[in-house]
């Protein structure tokens, strides 16, 4: 059973893996927290990187020759493979750890195993503490694997009526500097930002990360069919994150052949979600913050591929404009996508509302 210990020591452990937010992919986010034989803390460590070292052996090598004996608290389960880095069990067990607690085990079949490793070590092993708050915090890689493309969070404000914009469609500002910037928050955790070309056309939005130190840059997408939406001079095409434009497979682009483009089939009269979230998956993308209006909105609800819903919502009325979401696919209200609220927060004036499908998300 576990200890008062060893729950503070997992819930450390789950605190420094969301370092790693944004700039992990395509590997997961995980945080590891190392006790020497007495129960003293020795060493923590967080993957910073891909490609750069797990988070246990940055655990391990904070923590030095008092790891020996120690136990290793890690929100993942060790990995179990070489890849760019060695298999953290076996660090584990040559730095002479004798307990491994691990939250979640790995769903990926090239890495999973750890847990065998060390078992057959020697190494007393044990799973599940904490495992829905370390599931949680890493659950666009976990997402990513189970379901074979990223995890996508929509994002969206709106007046507490649901209007995004107003009637003759003014929509600066609904809500507040506060509740902007949290969402600067949101992209700066996200490896790509999506909108479509109305939002393009419209805001000539930027879509960069603004006003947080050391965020890696989202990658940058522009859902634009007919290759018209994004023309010279846009603001996403230049230099302060990647930018990638997806148009339809028969469209003819009018930018220059240095702009990255993805084609894609048509679908409707947009693009193929599905065949995007491939696309991007395929690039390592394994978490998208998708921006865009309410037609794109409704196409990836329609296509079952929202993961995460986050709405701000303001004080104020409009009583007409466009509604945050167009049509979905939904023509009666048993067909309705039923909703869990998980948070509702106070930003500033406004109200952030966090929710997720009660139903499981579609695989591929």
């Amino acid at each position: 059973m576990a200890t008062a210990a060893d729950v503070d020591a997992m819930r450390r452990a789950i605190m420094l893996a969301a370092r790693g937010l944004g700039s992990t992919s395509p590997n997961p986010v995980v945080g590891c927290v190392i006790l020497d034989s007495s129960g003293e803390p020795a060493g923590v460590g967080h993957h910073q990187r891909a490609g750069g070292p797990h988070a246990e052996v940055n655990a391990l090598r904070d923590a030095g020759d008092r790891a020996r004996g120690g136990t290793a608290y890690v929100t993942l389960e060790p990995c179990n493979h070489t890849g760019r880095t060695g298999p953290c069990a076996q660090a584990l067990i040559e730095a002479g750890i004798s307990r491994v607690v691990y939250a979640v085990g790995d769903p990926n079949p090239q890495a999973t195993g750890g847990g065998d490793t060390l078992r057959a070590a020697g190494v007393r092993v044990e799973s599940g503490l904490l495992a829905d708050e370390a599931e949680a915090g890493n659950i666009a890689w976990l997402t990513s694997v189970r379901l074979g493309r990223p995890f996508v969070l929509w994002k969206y404000a709106a007046a507490l009526d649901g209007r995004i914009a107003a009637k003759d469609r003014s929509s600066r500002w609904i809500t507040s500097p506060e509740s902007r910037a949290d969402v600067h928050r949101l992209r700066a955790e996200a490896d790509a930002v999506v909108v479509g070309s109305g939002t393009a056309r419209a805001d000539d939005p930027h879509l960069a990360v603004r006003g947080i130190e050391g965020a890696v840059q989202p990658l940058r997408v522009v859902l634009d069919t007919e290759a018209t939406a994004v023309g010279p001079g846009a603001r996403v095409l230049d230099d302060a994150a990647p930018t990638l434009i997806a148009i339809a497979e028969d469209a003819e682009p009018q930018l220059a052949d240095a702009v990255e483009v993805v084609r894609l089939p048509r679908a409707g009269r947009g693009l193929s979600v599905g065949a995007l979230l491939e696309a991007l998956h395929q690039r390592g993308i394994r978490s998208v913050l998708l921006e865009g209006g309410p037609t794109l909105a409704g196409a990836f609800v329609a296509a079952g591929a929202v993961d995460k819903v986050v709405g701000y919502l303001a004080p104020v009325l409009l009583g007409a404009g466009p509604a945050a979401l167009a049509d979905a696919g939904i023509s009666t209200i048993t067909e309705a996508l039923r909703l869990e609220l998980t948070e509702t927060v106070r930003i500033g004036p406004d109200l952030r509302i966090t929710a997720v499908p009660q139903t499981a998300p579609k695989e591929r």
